[in-house]
């Protein structure tokens, strides 16, 4: 049986076409099936596969087996003439931004020396991992500048298929992985590259390549990139972002920043008057709880306190009081147990180690101080009276 006629290579503008099916196979995952001719790419060379459908049947699928083209379908089509319809939005993306990678990959190496190593064409996020332990942000605004140049210079981008003597006489980026029928991509003026994507026709159709950030990622530098649509769609979305930023605090984009680092200024001062006002209301609260205390033990549930500032609490009163302190939040869902050492049978962290799994919490401690979150605040109070009653013999 002859192998399908893979018409993705004839040209990537191929949306619809009528053929047959030539085969059929039912996996534990699902139906697949081949085709006398497919438009639809499956996945390879960093780029996903098409979407689309099959006799009216969605395409979930699109893999290359020992040469062959299967698509897996929601079921299986009861005729085998088919009329087929590749997902154009999603195959012009990928279009755009597999030129837009070879693009850009060119131009990282003509600026920097820095050779693409790797590469990502996924659909929430596109990546090359160039040979750079690191780039200068001046260095990428000239990438950024340059491929957007080229697109603009609307480039012709054209394929062909050579022989292993014709692709050794070409400026290749680097040698095909192949030996036989090597596909070359050639975006005029730029470079020469054997690829078996999908490509526009001209980078003027790339649209707009926007660098998004870098990180390093072992010896390389990892550049997060957009192409066309989908940078436009990330301008839409950070413009949306920055609109009801700049509407929320009464500004301008122009004085964000400033507005922004004012804003943190005020906060550090308020936290620090936050801080005092605790300090002095902690100080008289533990008076209170030592005056009502009865023998050794002080325990107390509050409705709405953090962890730290019960261990805040719980560190001034030990510091006065030779005896137990135990607190619960509900709010947190959160137990702390304190002492300053006496009576010295007690020690609050092994004593949390060995009790804690009964009651779905974790946390732990030194000997003076522990502490433990649970799944649920009825958790956390019942730890709470396990506690209570366990010390209630120092009471």
């Amino acid at each position: 049986m002859p192998m399908t006629q893979k018409i993705y290579y004839d040209s990537a503008y191929i949306r619809e076409w009528h053929t047959h099916i030539t085969n059929r196979l039912t996996k534990a995952d699902g139906v697949y099936v081949t085709l006398a001719e497919t438009a639809f790419y499956p996945h390879g060379g960093g780029q996903s596969c098409d979407l689309g459908q099959i006799g009216g049947i969605a395409v979930l699928d699109v893999n290359l087996e020992d040469g062959e083209v299967w698509h897996k379908l929601e079921h299986s089509p009861e005729q085998d003439e088919v009329q087929c319809e590749l997902d154009w939005e999603r195959r012009f993306d990928h279009m755009q931004h597999h030129t837009g990678q070879h693009l850009l990959s060119a131009v990282t190496l003509k600026l920097t020396d820095a050779m693409t190593v790797s590469v990502h064409l996924g659909t929430d996020y596109a990546t090359i991992d160039v040979a750079a332990e690191m780039l200068s942000a001046e260095q990428l605004a000239d990438i950024e500048q340059e491929v957007n140049r080229q697109i603009v210079r609307n480039a012709p981008v054209r394929t062909s298929w050579v022989t292993a003597e014709e692709a050794a006489r070409l400026p290749l980026v680097k040698p095909p992985t192949v030996t036989e029928d090597i596909r070359i991509v050639e975006i005029e003026g730029v470079e020469y590259n054997a690829c078996g994507g999908t490509h526009v026709a001209a980078t003027g159709e790339i649209g707009i390549i926007k660098l998004l950030k870098t990180e390093k990622v072992k010896a390389a530098t990892r550049i997060y990139f957009k192409c066309g649509t989908r940078a436009l769609n990330e301008f839409t979305a950070i413009q949306h972002v920055l609109n009801g930023v700049t509407t929320k605090l009464k500004t301008n984009r122009d004085e964000l920043l400033e507005r922004i680092e004012k804003m943190e200024q005020e906060q550090k001062l308020l936290h620090s008057e936050l801080n005092v006002v605790k300090a002095t209301n902690d100080a008289y609260y533990a008076q209170e709880l030592l005056s009502a205390r009865e023998g050794l033990v002080i325990a107390q549930v509050f409705e709405n306190k953090s962890l730290k500032d019960m261990q805040s609490l719980a560190t001034k009163l030990t510091a006065e009081h030779e005896g137990l302190v135990l607190f619960a939040s509900i709010s947190e869902a959160k137990v702390v147990l304190a002492q300053n050492g006496q009576p010295s049978e007690w020690a609050c962290g092994p004593f949390f180690k060995g009790n804690l799994a009964a009651y779905q919490g974790k946390g732990g401690g030194s000997e003076t101080m522990a502490q433990a979150g649970f799944a649920s605040s009825e958790d956390a109070l019942a730890f709470y009276e396990f506690t209570r009653a366990q010390l209630g013999d120092h009471s």
